[in-house]
């Protein structure tokens, strides 16, 4: 048994589909997350800038007694997983290589789509994972730069006319490259499922990429005998910008209200 927190970090609100599943696969997890919603979005960066706010945002989950860290961030897990490992000690997941695994596994054509932030696509840290689990499988990748102001602002829901236009738009060239499984590379995109599905069609097969790195961490935390037991554990929310616009925003991506105190830290300093 481990009572250590799970630390789970994002550019902003997206991550917190991944905790949302954390919460669900693990209630009696205590869960901090912070959410750099005042340096938002990440996709745009170069990177150098990339990998410096993610040691910022590591150093400030660091400061609670954590037993691993989850990167709730597509932009971050292709970009700044490998030096993150190196630098910390306890384990820290990324967002890559499960959803990696996932698509080979769902795909039945061979044929796999990636949207994702456009730091994402520029690694190239989704088709390199695809390649070593099944050379044979085709990767389509493409930058969805404007999905994630649209859901940092609540503009995720079907018929919503400009999220619609924006995503037949950047989804065209996936439906004609012919794709069944379409990995959703952030984890601001599932609040799009909806919207993604209803274009794509019910052939092709969406993976949630925060989904799969919760179930993957769950499963590790398990093996390796760290789980806490007993009742329900805490959460706890922090933010680069403000509490109370995290706490109006958060509900959608939660599933349900915050569960947790929200406060701002100043990430500056770490």
């Amino acid at each position: 048994m481990d009572k250590r927190a799970i630390g789970v970090f994002d550019s902003g609100l997206g991550g917190l589909t991944a905790l949302r599943e954390l919460r669900r696969l693990l209630p009696g997890e205590e869960l901090v997350y912070f959410g750099d919603t005042g340096r938002v979005p990440y996709g745009g960066r170069g990177k150098d800038t990339i990998l410096r706010y993610a040691r910022q945002d590591v150093a400030f989950l660091r400061t609670f007694d954590l037993k691993a860290v989850v990167i709730a961030c597509g932009t971050v897990s292709a970009n700044a997983l490998t030096e993150l490992r190196a630098e910390n000690d306890l384990p820290i997941f990324g967002v890559v290589e499960p959803a990696a695994r996932a698509a080979v596994a769902a795909t039945r054509k061979g044929k796999v789509g990636l949207i994702a932030t456009a730091a994402s696509v520029r690694s190239g840290a989704y088709e390199k994972a695809i390649a070593a689990l099944d050379p044979g499988v085709e990767v389509r990748s493409d930058a969805c730069p404007l999905f994630v102001p649209l859901v940092e602002n609540g503009r995720h829901r079907p018929g919503d006319p400009v999220v619609e236009l924006v995503a037949r738009e950047y989804l065209a060239p996936m439906q004609e490259a012919g794709v069944d499984t379409l990995v959703l590379g952030c984890t601001h995109y599932p609040l799009l499922r909806e919207v993604i599905g209803g274009i794509m069609g019910p052939g092709v097969t969406l993976i949630d990429t925060g989904a799969v790195c919760a179930a993957e961490t769950a499963r590790f935390l398990a093996g390796k005998g760290l789980l806490a037991e007993g009742q329900a554990g805490s959460r706890r929310y922090f933010v680069s910008d403000s509490a109370s616009d995290f706490a109006a925003l958060a509900a959608p991506f939660l599933g349900g209200e915050v569960d947790g105190p929200v406060e701002r830290v100043d990430i500056e300093k770490y």
